[in-house]
Formats: structure tokens, C-alpha cells, sequence
């Protein structure tokens, strides 16, 4: 093509291409979700059809909604007049979510890719410092995975879970996910999101799982699995113990062990509390819920949060 054909058709097809001239959109889309309190209240919300190579978390959320930054532009303090500081028994800021994962960096410098779901939070930080992996974003991390790479999936089974596990996968292939399936046991890794199924009993064997035992300040998820397993506390914002089950709970909750990709923990008391927990593994049941606990087999947001 001669030179001058060539920028007319460039000038012409700038709007859908770049046609190399900048970085242009790519295919598939991107959405901003922006709530307070766990996902408790919604502040708003906004999708894209396609997003350009140059976009990062921080240019989206200012698309969209009236945003103020401190330290040079890298930390948010408000979105619509929402700001951090102090609330009802601890500190208050704005934490982010991409796919479900916490960030490790600063929306300033996040790349965002297609199919990205991002979730903006404000709430208490003062129990969990850190909430590393949240439910709310299903079937993200599994489907598009994390930097625009798909993680290997695993859904480890433990023994006696078969119909639960066969529920799971059944969940995952509905939302085009290819999961893997493997013995409650094997070797984890570190480039593989793994979810567990299986009574507490089985399942508290494995590292990641067992930081439920603990609390909000180890696993960022706002219940503790006790009584070897028989007995699930359920946290408020502020984790203090707010409500105590037994028989036929079921948990589905997320969090991460070191450096692994996040393992989810579909869990419960007894055989009730798992059925319950795998039928509820899904994309109209979790959304917007940082963990899920079930009382005979109704979903109940964690943590609980004073309304």
C-alpha cells in the first residue's frame, strides 16, 4: 500500500484498531464494581465492552465514578464521596479485588484485561488486615484467572464427598471453566486454584484450609471452624463472634496459603452442611459475598454485618 493510502486508511480505522498509532482496545470487556461494608451496600457499577492495552484499575474507576487520591495518586481515599477514616469500632479505607483476588500493587499501575472483574470495597480492616481471596467474583479466578493468564484448576475431593465434588465440577463446566480433579491430599503447588470439598474433618488436613481454624486475621475469612468441626462462629465486621451453628452448616469461602494461588473450601459440619455448600456454589448464590456460610440451606453473607 502506497504511503499516503496507507495513513488515509489508517486515520479511517483509528477508532476500532489504533491502526499503530497507541495502544487500542482489545477484545473482550471489563467491569467496576463499587460497594461498602463486604459488599453489604452498593455504590455503583460499570462495564465496558472493551478495554485498551493502557488501561489500568485506577483509569476505570475514574470513568466512572468522583474519585479522590492521596499519596501522589496511588491510594484512594474516596469514590462518590465515600472516604476511609474510622468507623464503628476500626479503621475504614478502600481495598480492591481483581477476579476475586486481592491486589498486591496499586490501582495506578494494574494492568487491567479482558474479562476483568474488578471489586472495590470499603470496610474494616481492624480483624483482618488482609482478605486475600474473596467468593463474591465466581466463577473468577477460574475462568480468566489472574494478569490475563487462567490458572490451572483442581477440585480436590475428599472421601464420602463424591455427589458434593460431582456438583462442583458440574458448576465449573456450566461456566466454561476445565477443572481437574484429584484426591483431597495431592500435592498442591503453587500455580494451581484449588478448591476443597469435603466434611471439615477431612478437609482441616490441608494448610490452606486450616487457616479457617483461626480467623479472620489469618485466613481474611470472618468465621472459625471449632469443636472439631462440628461448630462454625460466624463474625461480625469487627470479628468478634456473633453466631454459633451446628449441625447442617455449610461454609464456601476463599483465602490464600503463602505464595499458592487461592484455595477455595467448600465445607461443612456434617453431609447436610456439604450439599448444602456445593448446591450454593454458584454465580447467582455468591455474588457480591466476601464468604458464604449456610443455615438450613439458606446462604448467610460473612461477615455478619449490623444493618
Amino acid at each position: 500500500m502506497k504511503p499516503i493510502l496507507l495513513v488515509i486508511a489508517c486515520a479511517a480505522a483509528l477508532a476500532a484498531s489504533g491502526c499503530g498509532l497507541g495502544p487500542g482496545p482489545r477484545h473482550g470487556g471489563a467491569s467496576v464494581l463499587v460497594t461498602s461494608e463486604f459488599g453489604t451496600h452498593a455504590v455503583g457499577m460499570h462495564t465496558w465492552a472493551r478495554v485498551a492495552a493502557s488501561d489500568t484499575v485506577m483509569r476505570l474507576l475514574e470513568r466512572s465514578f468522583t474519585v479522590d487520591t492521596r499519596y501522589g495518586g496511588g491510594f484512594v481515599q474516596t469514590i462518590d464521596g465515600v472516604g476511609g477514616g474510622q468507623g464503628n469500632g476500626g479503621p475504614l479505607d478502600w481495598f480492591y479485588y481483581v477476579n476475586g483476588i486481592e491486589a498486591g500493587r496499586g490501582a495506578a499501575v494494574t494492568a487491567v484485561h479482558p474479562g476483568d472483574r474488578i471489586w472495590w470495597d470499603r470496610h474494616d480492616w481492624g480483624a483482618a488486615m488482609s482478605v486475600p481471596a474473596v467468593v463474591g467474583s465466581f466463577p473468577e479466578p477460574f475462568l480468566r484467572g489472574v494478569a490475563g493468564k487462567r490458572l490451572p484448576v483442581r477440585v480436590d475431593c475428599a472421601q464420602g464427598a463424591d455427589v458434593a465434588c460431582r456438583i462442583v465440577e458440574q458448576r465449573f463446566a456450566s461456566a466454561g471453566v476445565i477443572a481437574s480433579s484429584a484426591v483431597l491430599g495431592a500435592p498442591s503447588g503453587l500455580d494451581v486454584a484449588r478448591v476443597l470439598v469435603g466434611l471439615w474433618s477431612a478437609v482441616a488436613s490441608d494448610p490452606a484450609a486450616q487457616q479457617l481454624a483461626a480467623g479472620p486475621s489469618i485466613s481474611g475469612v470472618y468465621a472459625r471452624v471449632v469443636s472439631a468441626g462440628h461448630r462454625v462462629v460466624l463474625l461480625d465486621e469487627n470479628g468478634h463472634p456473633a453466631r454459633t451453628l451446628g449441625p447442617g452448616t455449610g461454609i464456601v469461602a476463599a483465602t490464600r496459603f503463602r505464595d499458592q494461588d487461592p484455595t477455595w473450601v467448600v465445607t461443612g459440619t456434617d453431609s447436610a452442611g456439604i450439599a448444602a455448600a456445593a448446591e450454593g456454589f454458584d454465580a447467582a448464590t455468591l455474588d457480591r459475598h466476601f464468604a458464604v456460610a449456610f443455615v438450613r440451606g439458606r446462604p448467610v453473607s460473612l461477615p455478619l454485618v449490623a444493618p
